[in-house]
């Protein structure tokens, strides 16, 4: 039985969520937290049993470089560079609780700044554009392994004794984009994990697989690092962005049907810039006891 070390007062929480990828936000700029014991308990915080249940908890923190930091814990503990849905909700919340302006910009992530703009904005939704910057396609960069130095295009891998062609695309965090015929038939409980332990991926890997229904739309279902199924992912709709265009498979600009909904992508050809639009919904405020396990 684990111990509890100690509990801190009651903290503010707000619960949001793009497409379904549900978050816990908590503001550490307007108020004073302990950031790294709510890091420590984000797995408990997460848990959709005897927690309040989401993907992940994202801070607002200050910033010595942008407009505000936005720090995001997976809901197994680990921390990623980046989160697209996130930083739609991340956008929202800080405008609605007032602590930036907006309707533009600029937040501090791992995966360096990134700059999230406010299209329109009710009560409960708002409509984000997101510039998620240029895509990372040296594989050592990404991190993919093998020689040479170069991009990873269709690259063929085994995983569970079947031979699939994957697409490397890093948005600040790794994505494996593997394109198939009929996203139904794929056993996804299985290969989602299997894929995310292979050894071609040394950092683990955020995997899509993907429909394509025309050039210009395509369906997907993602397995996160760090989270598992998701209903939806923005950094990884913007890696099919990408690699739709590198296989010759999509256009720049593409609806990606994602299990929560859909988000536009368009890999922008003057700036090389990827952009991303889409919604991040209010689900609730409330407040939390937070306590601290051995």
């Amino acid at each position: 039985m684990s111990k509890i070390l100690y509990t801190n007062p009651m903290i503010n929480f707000t619960k949001m969520h793009g497409l379904g990828n549900d978050f816990i936000l908590i503001d550490g700029i307007t108020r004073a937290i302990d950031e790294e014991a709510i890091c420590k308990a984000a797995v408990q915080l997460c848990d959709r049993h005897f927690g309040i249940g989401g993907d992940g908890v994202i801070l607002a923190l200050p910033s010595d470089t942008a407009d505000i930091k936005m720090r995001i814990i997976n809901s197994d503990g680990s921390e990623p560079e980046m989160c697209g849905n996130g930083i739609r909700c991340f956008a929202k919340y800080v405008v609605d609780n007032e602590i930036l302006d907006g309707p533009k910009m600029t937040i501090e992530t791992l995966a360096g700044p990134i700059i999230p703009e406010i299209l329109s904005n009710s009560k409960d939704v708002a409509n984000v554009k997101v510039d998620m910057g240029e895509p990372i396609l040296n594989r050592h960069a990404i991190p993919i392994s093998g020689v040479p130095n170069d991009s990873v295009i269709a690259e063929a891998i085994t995983v569970s004794e079947t031979e699939y062609e994957f697409t490397a695309v890093s948005m600040g965090n790794p994505h494996a984009v593997v394109f198939v015929d009929q996203l139904e038939a794929l056993p996804f409980a299985q290969l989602g994990p299997e894929f995310g332990r292979n050894a071609a991926f040394p950092e683990g890997i955020n995997t899509e697989f993907v429909e394509i229904n025309s050039p210009s739309e395509c369906t997907m279902k993602v397995w996160e690092r760090g989270a598992g199924p998701t209903l939806a992912c923005g950094t990884g709709a913007c890696a099919i962005g990408v690699a739709g265009v590198l296989n010759d498979k999509m256009n720049r600009q593409v609806r990606v049907n994602l299990p929560g909904g859909p988000l536009d992508i368009d890999w922008d050809l003057s700036s090389n810039h990827v952009f991303m639009t889409g919604s991040a919904t209010l689900s609730y405020t409330g407040t939390v006891a937070l306590s601290v396990h051995a």
